[in-house]
This record gives structure tokens, sequence and C-alpha cells, in this order.
């Protein structure tokens, strides 16, 4: 996977996602020498300096680190609401922007790495408006860069069967489905308390989002309506944001998914989420289904002390999301369909820049689009062309739950758009 032109990365957020997924994919990238510098920017100095200080992280990957932005010896309640735009504009063109921020920030951060010339994965959803990922899509599209949304789920095993199963006709027809994801308590007393308000975003459009676009991903139908009911609550520091959530997805067949989330799975439980999908076809005189139980894979630990997210001693471990590993390398390797997700993204991305090495500037755009138009069409990575029911979705999920549970259409042809009643 070496490159002789490695993929440098700006990577804009040191929350959670990046500690737990993106910088170990990242760095492992980098050892394999496909990923060059690594700049990582916050909006101040204490994310940065759990990320530096990880004794987790140093393990994995001895020797290696990343430049911190804003400098470590600036305290920590100095913001730098703005330091991103600096450091896009500073980036050499076509490299990547890597973008971990909380929902409602997505947009702006992508409009800027757009407008410097970055290719761009983004943490999901995308952006919290259809019309807003439809701008993003002709932008990159006009100027040769790759957008990858990093729907992870997509990259689970038992996600690309069912896919090629259903496709093959296995199933017949999906029609009735359940879907539930129900983060741990102790988000709440995290940065969480800080942006996960009621008037930004909510647990069916965080977490929610995954199973809808699972869905579509594996079954290819589009939803064409959303009712989402909301349960609110307060976090620690008085903030009102949506606890849990009640969503219930129509799909163009009639089909129906019912979507339980929240911020609520014991801290105390085994395991640090609660998490699965069921879904009901139809075919020709029988019924199928298909059912992943995401929080229980088949493996149990007991150990000394406690361990994992809510510090529990028995643990249901997930082997497949994102674990470290003993290799052949140095250090630990990451293994699971969350490092596979970063990597493809990045992969691609980089496929592009090595395939347009050399050509003139007319041609590097013409080769670009050609190569992320087959990236679209092939449907594994999500992208603004081929994911942006995600983003009607969620435009309709906001509507309805701002508006208590009511029913909000989604219309397709032409002019794709929700209708609220």
């Amino acid at each position: 996977m070496s490159a002789v032109n490695p993929l440098n990365i700006t990577l804009i957020g040191a929350g959670m996602i990046t500690y737990d997924v993106l910088l170990p994919a990242i760095y492992h990238l980098q050892r394999l020498g496909m990923i060059g510098k690594i700049d990582i920017c916050a909006l101040n100095t204490a994310p940065l300096k759990t990320l530096k200080e990880s004794k987790e992280m140093a393990e994995a990957f001895p020797g290696q680190s990343f430049n911190a932005f804003p400098a470590l010896d600036e305290p920590e309640d100095k913001m730098f609401p703005d330091l991103y735009k600096d450091m896009l504009a500073n980036a050499e063109p076509r490299n990547a922007a890597v973008v971990a921020v909380p929902d409602q920030l997505h947009y702006p951060i992508v409009m800027e790495a757009l407008k410097n010339n970055q290719h761009v994965l983004c943490v999901k959803p995308l952006v919290l408006k259809y019309e807003q990922a439809v701008e993003i899509e002709n932008i990159a599209r006009e100027k040769g860069l790759f957008i990858g949304v990093e729907y992870h789920k997509r990259f689970d095993r038992r996600s690309l069967i069912a896919r090629r199963h259903y496709q093959a006709g296995n199933f017949g027809e999906f029609v009735m489905g359940e879907a539930k994801l129900i983060e741990p308590y102790l988000y709440r007393g995290s940065n969480f308390q800080n942006w996960f308000t009621c008037e930004n975003t909510d647990p069916f459009v965080y977490i929610g989002c995954h199973y809808v676009d699972l869905i579509y991903f594996i079954t290819g139908l589009k939803p064409v309506g959303v009712s989402v009911q909301g349960v609110k609550g307060k976090f620690p520091n008085g903030n009102e944001g949506y606890m849990w959530s009640q969503g219930r997805v129509t799909f163009e067949n009639g089909a129906v998914l019912s979507v339980t989330n929240g911020l609520g799975y014991p801290d105390e439980g085994a395991g640090s989420n609660e998490q699965g999908l069921v879904a009901y076809c139809e075919s020709e005189g029988k019924t199928c289904l298909f059912e992943h139980k995401d929080n229980f894979r088949g493996v149990s630990h007991s150990y000394k002390d406690p361990i994992g997210c809510g510090g529990t001693v028995f643990n249901y471990v997930n082997p497949d999301f994102f674990q470290y590993v003993p290799w052949e390398g140095p250090g630990y390797k990451p293994l699971g369909y969350g490092f596979d997700s970063v990597a493809n993204i990045l992969t691609a991305i980089q496929g592009v820049r090595q395939r347009v090495a050399g050509l003139s500037e007319d041609e590097v755009l013409a080769k670009s689009r050609e190569l992320i138009a087959e990236v679209d069409a092939k449907g594994l990575i999500a992208t603004p062309a081929n994911s942006s029911i995600n983003e009607l979705v969620t435009e309709a999920a906001r509507v309805s739950i701002l508006n208590n549970g009511d029913y909000v259409k989604i219309v397709y042809g032409d002019s794709p758009r929700i209708e609220a009643k």
C-alpha cells in the first residue's frame, strides 16, 4: 500500500470518534506507507492532549505522532473556532480533509475543505439538509474532488453478505423491520452535553441514520416518509437534549422500519451499547428475514478489573467493529469494519491522486471525475451522489421531531425534497 506521493491528512475534530477509530486507522495507514503528514485541529487543546497522552495509542503505534493545532502549550480554556480555516488554506491541494465534528458543523467545514481543493472524508451524516448535499456534490464534481461519508456499518461483513443475497433475490422483498441503537449513559457527561442539544441534533439523526442507510444499502429501496418522536432530558450542565427517539421510516414499496435510539444504555451493563437490526421480507409462498445482533457477537470476557467503555468486569466483546490485535509489525494493528471503512475511503482518495499524477490540469479534472463516478456507481462507499437519500431522511427527521412526531413526506423526481404537513 506504499505510495510515492503519500496522502497528507488534515483532521478537524479530536473527540471520541477520532480517538476510537479515525486516528488509529490513519496511523496504521501511515506506517504502511500510504499516509504522510498528519495535522489535527481541535477547538482547544484538551482533546489534543488526550490523544497525545494516550498509553493505548502509544502501545499500538510506537513512535508515531501528529502535529497539534492549536499548540499544546495554549491554555485549555482558550478557544480557536476558526483555526481550521487557516489549516485548510495552508494544506497542499488535492490531499485529504477528515471532518469529525458535531453534525451541525459538517456543512461549513466540508465547504471550506472544497474551497481549498481538498478531498474529504466526513463522519455521518454528511449534512443536515438535502440541498447542502447537492451543493457539495456539484462543487466536488466541478473540482474533481472525492467526498466519502463514513457509514461504517456498510463495511460490516454481515451487511455485505446481506446485500449480496438481497440483490440475488434470496430474501424476497423487504416489508417490515426493527432497528435499535442505544449508546451508553456516560455520553451524557461527555462533550455531548455542549452540542447534542435539541436545536442541533437528536439520537435518530446521530445514530439511527446508520440503520436507515443500511436498509437502503442492502435493499436499494428509497425512504418516502419519516416520523420521529423524541423524549427530552437534561445534561449535567443543564442543557436540554433529546435523550431518546423513536422513528418510523416508510419506504417506496410500503415497507416500514422502526428505529429506536438513545443515550441511555446502563454504564454497568455488559457491553457498551444495545444495537441490532431485524428485517422481514416477503417472497412467493413464504417469508424470509435477515437479523444482525450487533451488541452481542458471541464473545464474552470477564476481567480481573473493570475495563471498557462502561468500566465493567464482565463484557460482551465486539470483535468485528474495532479492536487492536497483535500483528507481524510493531505495536498492534486495528482490525474490523470501523478500520475498513476509513481505509477504503482514504484508499479511494489516494487511488484518484495516484492515477492522475503527472497529467495536465484539464486531464486531472476529467480523469478524477471518471474515477469518482466509478465509486459512485459501485455504491459501497457512501458519497453525495449515491447516498443523498440520507440527507432527505435527516432533514425530514429534524422537522418531525421538532414538531412532536409529525409525518414528513419525501418526494423524489426532478427536484427531490421534503413536504411537511
